[in-house]
């Protein structure tokens, strides 16, 4: 959730670090927030300003109070965890004297007990949140040490909880010291230069050289230079890379929104998820599967653990891998999965689902399968991110940055990464012949273009939703892997238009999900391929034929050359044949670009919808 820039540079005070860290946090607003503020360690002190609302609040602010130049600054966009989003509340916050200010993601679990012990000894508390008391116990532990890397050490050693600290001290102007636990972290590497975010995106613009952050190491950075340690002091060596996408692709590109442009960015994102998959001898390869074949083999049984719009992406895995490689699998929402003691064991693969690679929930989950003997393999899009290092494997997607809250071609990138990984799984099992598995991997090079086929018709899609802004219910059916793709529908809509959507398998219609039929109700409903199965097709047309009989307007999602669901379709929406397990890639798409242009008609921020943010890093 919160966004996090920290920057040191030449010793000579200018506007480079205020500069620096507004870009950041102007990068970082997909994260989602309520109020945002900066600290600039200056020549003469500690100066800041902070204040509730969007970004611009603050620029505002600063505009008509500038503060003074620097050599090192640290920002940062709240999410509320502790007290309400007021200016008092957000960050940075200060020592008693002012010469300290500490920035902060996460949750300070035991910050009651700590607080109380504070105040007991005189402390006086300014704000409702749990990061003062971290910026008071720094400021004792540095007037203690007199050096700001140890002062972090030592007072988180007695934080519970997850975070990411950045502190700046008016006494080492030239110096940011930060430190996580179960939040993110990365640092940027410049020349003369360095930077902190909480993810990459908060330095793109300056450098695509980075370094990962460990479990409970702190980090300071000067403009010359950067040092890691652990818990104990000792120096580490993080692992460098280099980001693979520009500071371009983290903008909109000319599209109205940025969830417009990511749906454009969808046939690139499946396209960038295949590369490189297959060696030589036609073999599919992952990136980091650092789990032995024998043990692969052995597997008998598959959950995949996951939260909203990445546990659909778990779904369609069902489907697919259960008809492939005949494993059992269950797909299982991440916040659950540890507190209803599932039966795992070491035959278990579980498999996280996750765009960020810090969703909180699916964290723990994580390390809950792996203190039951599981193997875990993550799929992310987020190099370095707390649920790549934490697993045993990790097949990333590469999606590029997603600023849009709502999830477009992450998941899309998702779904792709699945795929590989039961064509990978079959491969090794024996289920499918070398050639099969081929076939398969020739099918998903050509989904790219289907996507481009249908992302082109978005203007069709558009003027029909412009036609229902005003509807205030929308249904969603579907059947096999159509299931999860009308939850997924279903669930876009709620996320952008704020209005009741649901979505339901087609099968369960006369089940009770019939009587919400009245006439003129808006009803998707994704019709299988005609060429596939069959009965399966047939049902989804009774299916059409029942609802339409009740007053429903229909809405098909239909491949070309499907001429049965004209007699019964009030609008019909086309996608390119593709075969039935592929078939989410397509027709996922045009329910996409509806809930957004529904909401735009609705004059909603399709961005950054109300009350939702990005990457939920609290439980």
């Amino acid at each position: 959730m919160c966004g996090i820039v920290g920057y040191v540079g030449p010793a000579a005070a200018s506007s480079r670090p205020l500069d620096v860290v507004m870009e950041g946090l102007g990068r970082l607003e997909y994260r989602g927030y309520d109020s945002a503020g900066i600290a600039i360690a200056t020549p003469d002190g500690l100066v800041s300003a902070k204040k509730a609302g969007k970004l611009t609040n603050l620029t505002r602010e600063l505009d008509e109070r500038p503060l003074a130049e620097g050599t090192a600054a640290i920002g940062h966009t709240r999410w509320a965890t502790h007290g309400a989003p007021t200016d008092v509340n957000a960050h940075p916050h200060l020592s008693g004297d002012g010469r300290l200010a500490v920035i902060h993601n996460g949750i300070i679990e035991n910050f009651h007990a700590l607080k109380s012990a504070l105040v007991a000894d005189g402390t006086q508390f300014h704000s409702e949140t749990d990061t003062e008391v971290v910026a008071h116990l720094l400021a004792g532990a540095y007037d203690e040490t007199g050096d700001l890397t140890e002062a972090m050490r030592q007072v988180v050693r007695r934080l519970e909880g997850a975070f990411t600290l950045l502190a700046v001290h008016a006494d080492q102007p030239d110096t940011v010291v930060g430190a996580r636990r179960n939040s993110p972290l990365v640092i940027g590497l410049g020349e003369g230069e360095n930077f902190l975010g909480s993810d990459v995106s908060a330095f793109i613009a300056f450098t695509r050289e980075a370094m990962e952050m460990g479990q409970d190491q702190v980090v300071t950075i000067t403009g010359a230079d950067v040092v890691v340690t652990d818990a104990a002091g000792t120096v580490v060596q993080p692992r460098r890379f280099t980001v693979d996408w520009s500071a371009d692709a983290a903008v909109k590109g000319g599209f109205e929104t940025f969830m417009n442009k990511e749906i454009h960015d969808q046939p690139q994102a499946v396209a960038d998820t295949l590369l490189g998959r297959v060696g030589e001898k036609g073999e599919l390869i992952l990136d980091e599967m650092r789990i032995s074949e024998t043990v692969m083999r052995s597997v008998d049984k598959i959950v995949v653990i996951a939260c909203g719009t990445a546990a659909y992406a778990g779904h369609v895995a069902k489907y697919a891998i259960e008809h492939w490689c005949r494993i059992p699998v269950e797909v299982e929402l991440a916040h659950e999965f540890r507190y209803r003691d599932p039966v795992v064991s070491e035959k278990t693969l579980v498999v996280a689902i996750s765009q960020s690679g810090e969703t909180m929930d699916t964290i723990m989950a994580v390390r809950h399968a792996r203190e039951q003997g599981a193997k875990v393999l993550a799929i992310v899009n987020t190099h370095g991110s707390t649920i790549a290092r934490e697993s045993d494997a990790v097949l990333y997607t590469h999606a590029g940055p997603e600023v849009a809250v709502a999830s477009t071609k992450a998941f899309l990138a998702q779904i792709t990464a699945c795929y590989l990984l039961g064509l990978y799984l079959a491969q090794l099992r024996g289920n499918k012949f070398p050639d099969e598995i081929a076939e398969d991997l020739e099918e998903l090079r050509l989904m790219p273009e289907r996507i481009q086929q249908v992302v082109d018709t978005e203007g069709h899609v558009q003027a029909v939703a412009r036609e229902l802004a005003e509807e205030r219910t929308v249904l969603f059916l579907g059947r096999h892997v159509g299931f999860p793709v009308a939850l997924e529908g279903a669930l876009k809509l709620k996320e952008l238009a704020y209005i009741h959507a649901e979505g339901f398998a087609a099968g369960e219609l006369k089940h009770g999900p019939i009587a919400l039929v009245e006439p003129g109700q808006p009803v998707f409903v994704i019709a299988p391929s005609p060429r596939g199965r069959d009965a399966l097709h047939a049902k989804v047309i009774s299916n059409i034929q029942e609802i339409r009989a009740r007053g429903a307007r229909t809405l098909v999602i239909a491949e070309e050359g499907d001429d049965a669901v004209e007699p019964f379709a009030d609008v019909v929406f086309r996608v390119p044949q593709t075969p039935t397990l592929l078939a989410p890639l397509v027709t996922v798409v045009p329910l996409q670009i509806f809930a957004a242009a529904l909401a735009t008609a609705k004059g909603l921020d399709v961005d950054q919808p109300r009350n939702l943010a990005k990457s939920v890093t609290v439980e």
